[in-house]
């Protein structure tokens, strides 16, 4: 039986696991995992922060006592949003009884005598699931066959509505490829107000991760959409969430470094683009993509208007402005190594400087100690009333980013580098740099055996 002591070490090991998966690439995150005692991966199953990705690889390759905590989390990222279905209700709903005299009339025969074949079924989500996923549902409430690979080929052919789409991630437990591939569409398919939704579910429920999600998604216009999309109505990405694609769509696209040639060769040729991203910075790195045609069609050049520009200027790197704030940014600064009487008087301070432009989230991360606060919003935002939102987001998403920088560099690929930050930074008194360069200079600066 553990101690107290222990089991408090092994919840804030968890805490802080959970805060270094949100930087770190797929291959390096299962490392992690699999390096955890049983008490540390049952806190970190039910920790508040658990990343999005690092709840799909404990569900696809965990233990089956790792699911059982992630299913009784109420905070896991999967979980459907408030005040809209999950799979547990929609798995209840039944075909509404107006609804079948249609289906009746659009297949010549009663649905409910025989199951529906492919071909049927794919034809009532092509007409059903055009606006919203709620009538292709009910579509699939009916007892129906489905040939996955059918259904891939019938969507390459001629890709299904956004509706019927999210529809069948919901509700028809396909396999990881036939998933992937009705998350990919021709690059001449013109976007509707709900092309994003289905990539929004792939990750919520657990189907793909952010990585994944970036290799396959295809036409790679949608990829950079997707890395900056604008708050709206409807189902969006959350703030963790955004944070979580945002630093997946950087990690691919850091081939093209700070080259704005090769930035500029990324936006001219991402409209007509029908791969990946990968692929489209693979191809502009080996510049070996052809000129596009001079007079594109309406349906390829209409992206980079606005929404394509301002994804890709958000995602690409700045150069840091001229620092302004005198002395009183100086004090700011200053102010992170030194908390205050009380964590609510530090989190007014830190705000008010946000909010004077004094400090930036990127500030945050490289002065504030100790440095697994400085990865902790709540720690110099303040507790909100859902772990969704800050009423700061360009303070979390800048911070997440420079967390990302700061990580990338120091650690790169090196999976015991990442173990020992891990390790290390419950424990660790200093700045987040300070902690990476010692950790990578191999001084030991943990208490832990």
């Amino acid at each position: 039986m553990s101690t107290a002591v222990e089991d408090r070490g092994s919840r804030r090991l968890a805490w802080c696991v959970a805060h270094v998966l949100r930087h770190a690439p797929d291959h390096i995150a299962l490392d992690l995992l699999g390096r955890l005692d049983r008490p540390t991966r049952k806190y970190l199953c039910r920790d508040e922060w658990l990343p999005a990705s690092a709840v799909t690889l404990l569900l696809r390759h965990g233990r089956e006592e790792d699911r059982h905590f992630i299913a009784r989390n109420p905070r896991v990222v999967g979980r459907p949003l408030p005040g809209l279905p999950g799979p547990a209700r929609y798995a209840r709903r039944r075909t509404p009884p107006e609804l079948l005299p249609v289906l009746r009339a659009e297949l010549g025969r009663d649905p409910a005598l025989s199951p529906l074949r492919s071909g049927e079924l794919i034809g009532l989500l092509r007409r059903h699931g055009i606006r919203r996923p709620r009538v292709a549902l009910d579509v699939l409430r009916l007892p129906y066959v489905l040939d996955p690979a059918e259904l891939a080929a019938e969507h390459a052919r001629q890709p299904l509505p956004a509706g019927a789409v999210e529809a069948l991630l919901l509700v028809a437990e396909l396999p990881g490829g036939c998933v992937r591939a009705l998350l990919a569409t021709p690059a001449a398919v013109r976007e509707g107000r709900s092309w994003h939704r289905p990539a929004v579910r792939a990750v919520r429920m657990g189907l793909l991760t952010y990585e994944e999600l970036v290799a396959c998604v295809a036409p790679a216009r949608r990829t950079l959409l997707l890395g900056h999309l604008p708050p709206g109505p409807g189902l969006r990405w959350t703030l963790p969430e955004q944070a979580g694609m945002r630093t997946a769509v950087t990690r691919a696209l850091t081939p093209l470094g700070d080259d704005p040639r090769l930035w500029s060769e990324l936006l001219r040729h991402a409209p007509g683009f029908a791969g990946p991203l990968p692929d489209l910075v693979a191809a502009v790195v080996a510049g070996s993509l052809p000129a596009p045609p001079s007079a594109a069609p309406a349906d390829a050049s209409a992206e980079p208007d606005g929404a394509l520009v301002r994804a890709v200027r958000h995602l690409a790197p700045t150069a840091e402005g001229p620092v302004t704030g005198g002395v009183e940014r100086e004090l700011a600064l200053a102010s992170l190594a030194v908390p205050m009487e009380t964590v609510q008087e530090d989190i007014r301070w830190v705000r008010d400087c946000l909010d004077r432009s004094l400090l930036t989230g990127a500030d945050v991360v490289r002065h504030k100690l100790p440095a697994c606060w400085a990865l902790d919003e709540d720690h110099w935002l303040g507790d909100v009333d859902h772990p969704d939102r800050h009423d700061r987001p360009e303070a979390v998403l800048a911070a997440r980013a420079e967390a990302d920088r700061l990580f990338a560099l120091a650690l790169g690929e090196d999976p015991e580098a990442w173990w020992r930050v891990a390790r290390t930074l419950p424990d660790f008194a200093g700045t987040l740099p300070h902690l990476l360069l010692r950790v990578t200079d191999g001084d030991s600066v943990s208490t832990r055996p």
